[in-house]
């Protein structure tokens, strides 16, 4: 079992900044691939990006590209999502997953593992 908490969410004006991370226990996650999803109200879930257990080749949704980066430290057992240039439309929870040993995964189903998820809001 792994348990994952986010942290870092909150209100910041359009044009902002904010750092998640997510703390994971129960396991080391140097063997999970780690995701960022966020839901907005009325909405499904939604694929953010994701980063395998080396850290190589994170990829991303187009609507983030170029704006986002994820990042992991497996030393600390924890997943960063840096995101830049915030847009009101970015506003969500942001949640946190892990799969066993997947190169790739952009499907809330092909994870095993959630946390509990941190709002972000933007304004405008």
């Amino acid at each position: 079992q792994v348990q994952l908490v986010e942290s870092g969410g909150g209100l910041v004006q359009a044009g902002g900044s904010l750092r998640l991370s997510c703390a994971a226990s129960g396991q080391t996650i140097s063997n999970y691939l780690m995701g960022w999803f966020r839901q907005a109200p009325g909405k499904e879930r939604e694929f953010v990006a994701a980063i395998n257990w080396s850290g190589e080749r994170p990829y991303y949704a187009d609507s983030v590209l170029g704006r986002f980066t994820i990042s992991r430290d497996n030393a600390k057992n924890t997943v960063y999502l840096q995101m830049n240039r915030l847009k009101p439309e970015d506003t969500a929870v942001y949640y946190c997953a892990a799969v066993y040993r997947r190169w790739h995964a952009s499907r809330t189903y092909e994870y095993n593992y959630w946390g509990q998820g941190t709002q972000v809001t933007v304004s405008s």
